[in-house]
């Protein structure tokens, strides 16, 4: 039965029209900016001195000639994103010196071909902005510098080399030196890079590749390199992984005296104490009680050479056997197999540095160390699941 008039009229009495436009207003309230005083600080300071530095340069090359033909607007713009924002793409050397040059070379072509002021000025715009994107120099105050030509109808095209490029290249000199010695390294590398050498502890659920679906989806201009956005994004991780776990450390969960061997415990016995106690990663030990190495059934499997099924278990039992002799090319002792690349973590580290450790890099045991770098615990994925259940409880 089709729907009466009174249906199709009847409003709910909790209609979300005020809702939606309670939410719509909000819009328009402005979020923090985000830093501190000491960061504004040095971002007014170093406007200030780029301003001056790009001006009295422009006007010793310009000589008595009036401002105007030494110092364009459009570069009060530039300082900003410069000193300001100098991790934005948009405020890179190229962005600035390609962007804002660019443009002017597109407004100048508009005021000498277009006769109409108001359609040169969006044809000026939109050029400017079609050629930024496409050479990857985008650069907001760039559509302020086209539309500069157009507005003065400059007709040169050696303007846009002086001022509008000397300018540009006078500012990015003093950002570059400026943010470097105030701890803003200038420019700002873009893509991800990924830290050789050192192991961290940090981790992440997602991969470049998850990001770059992520992105792609978006498909807006993000005023954030994608190295930063990919840093920012594992600090949130991180944040949330402590506030589950609260202030834990390695050591409130860690077993305490794990059981291990000297570097020199010969492989009959490691292999026995580790059939035992049924431990999967058994921590090698010095002299003075620093960790060495880590073994596990896999360094004994891959010697016995696991791929030929036939007869494992004679040269399993023909490996652990001790030659006697005094010299000798076969391994004897465990600290001749194990695994001398071993990750750790000391005994006051968050516990919550751990989990992307467990989650992500395939580790399931990780041995705890103190002040002195001695083994004094193991963490297992089991502990790490059994502090996780605690604290959501």
């Amino acid at each position: 039965m089709p729907p009466s008039f009174r249906d199709s009229v009847a409003v709910s009495p909790s209609s979300p029209r005020p809702a939606t436009l309670r939410s719509w207003l909000a819009r328009w309230w402005p979020a923090p900016v985000g830093i501190d005083g000491r960061e504004t600080l040095r971002a007014v300071a170093g406007a200030a001195l780029g301003m001056l530095f790009a001006a009295v340069f422009s006007h010793a090359l310009a000589g008595p000639l009036p401002i105007a033909a030494w110092l364009v607007a459009p570069l009060g713009a530039s300082a900003v994103l410069v000193f300001a924002l100098p991790a934005s793409p948009l405020a890179q050397p190229w962005s600035v010196v390609g962007g804002n040059t660019l443009s002017a070379l597109v407004g100048i072509a508009c005021a000498n071909l277009v006769p109409d002021p108001a359609l040169a000025a969006g044809l000026a715009v939109a050029g400017a902005i079609a050629l930024m994107v496409t050479l990857r120099c985008l650069h907001p105050p760039g559509g302020a510098a086209a539309l500069l030509m157009v507005v003065t109808h400059t007709t040169g095209f050696h303007f846009a080399l002086f001022p509008v490029m000397g300018n540009s290249l006078l500012l990015v000199t003093a950002g570059i030196v400026y943010n470097s010695l105030t701890g803003r390294p200038y420019p700002r590398a873009q893509g991800a890079t990924s830290a050789l050498g050192v192991r961290t502890v940090a981790g992440r659920r997602f991969s470049e590749a998850d990001l770059d679906v992520a992105l792609a989806h978006y498909n807006q201009v993000v005023d954030i390199s994608r190295a930063d956005l990919q840093d920012l994004l594992e600090h949130a991780e991180m944040a949330a992984y402590q506030r589950r776990l609260g202030a834990l450390r390695c050591e409130d969960v860690m077993t305490r005296e794990p059981v291990s061997v000297a570097f020199g415990a010969s492989l009959q016995e490691t292999w026995t104490l580790m059939r035992e106690r049924r431990i999967k990663a058994l921590p090698v030990v010095d002299r003075a009680g620093h960790i060495a190495g880590i073994v596990t059934p896999a360094d004994f499997m891959r010697l016995a050479d696991l791929d030929q099924h036939e007869g494992l278990r004679d040269r399993l039992r023909q490996l652990l056997r001790a030659t006697g002799l005094t010299h000798t090319e076969r391994p004897e002792v465990v600290g001749q197999i194990m695994a001398r690349n071993v990750r750790v973590a000391s005994a006051d580290r968050p516990l919550a540095d751990l989990v992307p450790v467990f989650s992500e890099d395939g580790h399931h045991h990780i041995p705890i160390i103190d002040g002195k770098q001695r083994l004094v615990g193991m963490i297992t994925q089991t502990d790490l699941v059994r502090a996780l259940y605690r604290s959501a409880a």
